[in-house]
């Protein structure tokens, strides 16, 4: 039996780019930027770590398909479009999760459970249509590769969606009230680094698993709720 080429965590970064991003787009920017520094000055865990960057609005746009942010010189910038259609951001995840699955195993990588990061302003405007695709991509019986899904609520956003969304309790979060959405965006990014990071560092050890950091001035949804 040949030997793997070694543990990787998939992770997809799902970002709302409806027209209430607006004001906040550039902080989400500036945070990409820093979870790519942070994410050069740990090669080690950023070698455990293939990275996505999707948009979501009225449809959905592959910023950077699944990599290695050691070879990437820079990260695409996010822009803001329309609405906020949570489906289209789902039904893609269900056609291209499972072939980076299969994409990285013919590299030779065993590959760790992908993990979603999904941030939203709002509520979608889909109600009634996101959750068929949400609820088959993350059937683990349907769908092997489902994802953990990890989801943000800030502005308009409400618990009781992200709650939803998250496929644990545990990984929904929304801001505290009174909490500039700027900041929020910078605490999102934030942690989503410290997450990345202590995954990878988790994935190439013995005890492979994923770590999710709580930003900060966000609470869990569920005690909301």
């Amino acid at each position: 039996m040949s030997e793997t080429a070694g543990r990787v965590l998939p992770v997809y970064l799902v970002a709302d780019e409806s027209r209430s991003m607006t004001p906040v787009v550039d902080e989400l920017n500036a945070g990409l930027r820093s979870l790519h520094d942070a994410l050069l000055r740990e090669p080690m865990a950023a070698a455990k770590v293939r990275f996505s960057i999707l948009g979501f609005s009225d449809d959905v746009i592959v910023h950077s398909a699944l990599a290695d942010l050691r070879n990437m010189p820079a990260l695409p910038q996010l822009s803001v479009r329309s609405g906020t259609a949570y489906g289209v951001a789902f039904s893609l995840l269900l056609d291209r999760i499972p072939a980076d699955v299969r994409a990285l195993k013919r590299e030779g990588f065993a590959v760790h459970r992908p993990a979603v990061f999904f941030l939203s302003d709002g509520q979608p405007t889909d109600p009634g249509e996101w959750q068929r695709p949400y609820d088959q991509l993350t059937d683990r019986e349907r769908t092997p590769t489902a994802p953990n899904i990890i989801a943000c609520g800030i502005g308009e956003a409400r618990a009781e969606t992200i709650l939803r969304v998250a496929t644990r309790p545990e990984f929904a979060f929304v801001a505290m009230p009174g909490v500039e959405v700027g900041l929020a965006i910078a605490e999102f990014c934030s942690a989503l680094t410290k997450s990345v990071i202590q995954s990878g560092q988790a994935v190439g050890g013995p005890d492979a698993e994923l770590v999710v950091e709580r930003p900060d001035s966000f609470r869990m949804a569920v005690d909301v709720v």
